[in-house]
């Protein structure tokens, strides 16, 4: 198949939507499809320019809150329309991963050239409305729901939804596509190195007897929704306190505050921005992962960390996907509470036998979310709404 991938951000490694990008484009490639992205980056050109397969689009800014959106790994793009007509005269199905203007654009040029086209729901409204400090305003989430609805996804048959949470959301809100629940995935080194880590007697852990200190991760965007705040205001209530070392991968505009608070913990927050195999490597050498974000469509960085075999400890919130990866209640805390965090980690390090058990338990349930799985999963829905186009187009003939 000629499969175009449209998206506003995909250069960039601070963007979750973007990063199952790359890798599903990585894997549709190695399984023989060929694959162009319509996205922005450089350079910026006055007409179709093919860059490693890449059409690119010109930025779009928007006036006053430009900062702020690149703060969160992300940029719009421009809708020209010349540019988007020729990238989908190339494509035998067109695929549509975020819900704004370029999207739009292109979903109306597709069914104008009678090209089938399928659409993802990644952006998740929580994310966007915590930005501004209203992440926990119902009818303002619900507004984006509904007007993402209106303006893109209800001219869509099929729709690509991470997790079955992000699934109930859309049904409930009078979606009416088809919907298909399938996992971004996870590139198969985070498996591979967890394997690895366990085949040893020890695990490669820290030993609580020696006195050395103890490394909690969480990996993701330094922003509201995401609650960084609470593991470091959880840390002064563990009876670890004074060997806890926290590591957040990850940047974002919650950085400076960040900083800022973790100053009142004996070992201050370490903020590192990784590659892949940095990534890893600093997964492999922790103790316990915590997510503590109130919002999540999946989490791919939850998954990856358990998958290097680590016991996770996520935030039991009623707006996040995340809590489906816990394998029993004793990884889960009551979300935004640092006591109830602080229970939590405590209960992991008293008790090292059930958590070298779990850790193995965790790292053979992060065989389910192998990207490759789903990326023949997004296969068939890439065929099944090309068979229903030509359907329709013989049926018109």
């Amino acid at each position: 198949m000629k499969i175009l991938l449209v998206i506003d951000t995909y250069d960039t490694n601070n963007n979750g939507t973007s990063i199952s990008a790359q890798r599903f484009a990585a894997v549709l490639r190695e399984h023989g499809n060929e694959v162009r992205i319509l996205t922005t980056g450089e350079p910026a050109p006055d007409k179709f320019v093919l860059k490693e397969f890449k059409v690119v689009l010109k930025e779009f800014k928007v006036p006053l809150f430009n900062d702020l959106i690149h703060s969160h790994g992300f940029q719009f793009a421009q809708v020209d329309l010349d540019i988007i007509r020729e990238a989908v005269e190339w494509a035998d199905i067109v695929h549509c991963m975020m819900p704004f203007a370029l999207e739009t654009a292109t979903k109306l040029i597709a069914d104008q050239m009678h090209k089938p086209s399928t659409a993802a729901f990644h952006i998740q409204p929580e994310n966007m409305t915590s930005s501004i400090g209203l992440g926990k305003a119902e009818w303002l989430n619900d507004r984006f729901y509904y007007t993402f609805r209106f303006l893109l996804y209800q001219h869509f048959s099929h729709i690509h939804v991470p997790s079955q949470f992000m699934a109930n959301e859309l049904t409930k809100r009078g979606y009416k596509a088809k919907i298909h629940v399938i996992s971004n995935g996870i590139d198969p080194d985070f498996i591979t190195a967890g394997q690895r880590k366990l085949s040893n007697s020890d695990g490669g852990h820290t030993s609580l007897s020696d006195g050395s200190l103890i490394t909690i991760v969480m990996v993701g965007r330094l922003s509201g929704e995401k609650r960084q705040d609470v593991i470091i205001n959880a840390v002064p209530f563990s009876k670890y306190a004074d060997r806890i070392q926290l590591v957040f991968a990850g940047k974002g505009p919650k950085y400076d505050e960040y900083v800022e608070l973790g100053k009142q913990l004996k070992n201050p927050p370490q903020f590192v921005f990784l590659s892949k195999p940095e990534l890893i490597d600093l997964l492999l050498h922790t103790d316990l992962y915590v997510h503590a974000s109130d919002m999540e469509s999946e989490a791919i960085s939850c998954i990856e960390a358990f998958a290097t075999g680590l016991v996770p400890v996520i935030a039991n919130s009623e707006d996040s996907a995340t809590p489906q990866f816990a394998l029993d209640g004793r990884s889960l805390f009551a979300p935004g509470r640092p006591k109830d965090l602080a229970r939590a980690i405590d209960w992991w390090f008293d008790h090292p036998d059930e958590k070298a058990k779990m850790e193995r338990e965790y790292a053979e349930a992060a065989k389910n979310y192998d990207i490759d799985t789903s990326v023949r999963l997004c296969e068939q829905m890439f065929r099944e709404a090309i068979e229903e186009t030509e359907n329709q187009e013989e049926n018109h003939a």
